[in-house]
């Protein structure tokens, strides 16, 4: 079983920044691929951001291509969301995710990921 918890969400200004952390309670860290989710009220969740268990790989939703940043410290048992130019839209809970395999294909899907954390909120004004 893996645990995560979310921190670093809150209230911004469009165009301000927020910097997500998720923490990870499993010592086998370094072999989970790591992503972001979010959902908006009456959304469905959708795919952010994911990396993969070494840090080399990143991925991003055309939604923030160029305006996020997706890392991970597997010594600390982290993974960060690095958020920038913020707007109204990017507004909804942040979930981080863990899973030990996926595929351009699957990291999308909501299915596809193992673990889940309980989100953070994210608020953007505008």
């Amino acid at each position: 079983q893996v645990q995560l918890v979310e921190s670093g969400g809150g209230l911004v200004q469009a165009g301000g920044s927020l910097r997500l952390s998720c923490a990870a309670s499993t010592r086998a860290f370094s072999t989970y691929n790591m992503g972001w989710f979010r959902q908006a009220p009456g959304n469905e969740r959708e795919f952010v951001s994911a990396i993969n268990w070494s840090g080399g790989s990143q991925y991003y939703a055309d939604s923030v291509k160029g305006r996020c940043t997706i890392s991970r410290d597997n010594a600390k048992n982290t993974v960060i969301l690095e958020m920038n130019s913020l707007k109204p839209e990017d507004t909804a809970v942040y979930y981080c995710a863990a899973t030990t395999a996926f595929t351009r294909a699957t990291m999308t899907s909501r299915s596809g990921w193992r673990y889940w954390g309980q989100g953070t909120q994210v608020t953007v004004s505008s």
